[in-house]
């Protein structure tokens, strides 16, 4: 792994974490804490992120929070995994659609599809999506998180039960052979709840988070309907993708049952 990409995965996760130990990323990118103590060094002289002892955590430069530096990661394969997720729902569907920089895409893209019922937890979901013509959005309240715009906790879950929409659209932390999960406890929880009561599983997620895993699971890929990604990495990941049925829809490739 080259040292620029080694440290933008280092920087991806303290985003994600908030605050990471040494210990944590030597394990998960399978590196020496020598190595990861130097690129913590280097990170923290560009002001990416703060270095303290045995760790490191995200730095508030500029102000700029975990969600909005995330929308510009992967920017064009995010748009276009939106684009074509899109297509997949119709006038008359309804959606539970769970907070996430992909989801916030496809909301703007679902914005010019009409007669669509969502159910978000996201402020920023429902706003984009009710801008459409004839679009019913119900938002479901709780604890609010300014960073993402979004409500979770257990008024949250408990307002989702109220919900049995035809489709759970998920964006995900992480997605391995175990199936997918998230860094956020809470977030994991919103997550499950919609896809207990949504008859059918559409995961959206850049490559950057196929192939690896997070601290909590979501559900076993055998839950998932369709997987529509930028592309789908070789190896276990795609057997396991094949073994569990999984339709995936690729960006410019074929769609299918691979």
């Amino acid at each position: 792994m080259r040292p620029e990409e080694r440290r933008r995965k280092i920087v991806a996760l303290v985003r994600e974490h908030r605050r990471v130990s040494v210990e944590f990323l030597s394990d998960f990118l399978d590196l020496s804490r020598e190595t990861i103590r130097r690129d913590l060094t280097d990170l923290a002289a560009r002001g990416e992120l703060v270095k303290y002892h045995g760790g490191a955590g995200m730095s508030d430069r500029g102000g700029e929070g975990t969600f909005e530096a995330r929308l510009r990661e992967n920017f064009a394969e995010k748009q276009a995994i939106a684009r074509r997720a899109a297509v997949l729902f119709s006038p008359g569907d309804s959606l539970f659609i769970d907070t996430g920089t992909t989801t916030l895409y496809l909301a703007e893209a679902l914005s010019r599809v009409s007669g669509l019922t969502v159910v978000t937890n996201s402020s920023e979901i429902a706003r984009t999506v009710a801008a459409g013509e004839d679009n019913e959005v119900f938002l479901i309240g709780g604890r609010f998180v300014a960073g993402a715009s979004e409500c979770l906790g257990a008024l949250a879950v408990e307002q989702a039960d109220r919900f049995r929409p035809m489709h759970a659209v998920i964006t995900v932390g992480a997605m391995d052979c175990g199936g997918i999960s998230d860094f956020s406890l809470e977030e994991a929880e919103m997550a499950r709840a919609m896809i207990a009561r949504a008859r059918s599983l559409t995961v959206v997620a850049d490559l950057s988070k196929l192939g690896r895993t997070a601290l909590y699971p979501i559900c076993p890929l055998a839950s998932v309907h369709r997987l529509v990604t930028g592309r789908l990495p070789a190896g276990d990941f795609a057997s396991a993708v094949r073994a569990a049925g999984i339709q995936l829809i690729e960006v410019g490739g074929d769609d299918g049952v691979i």
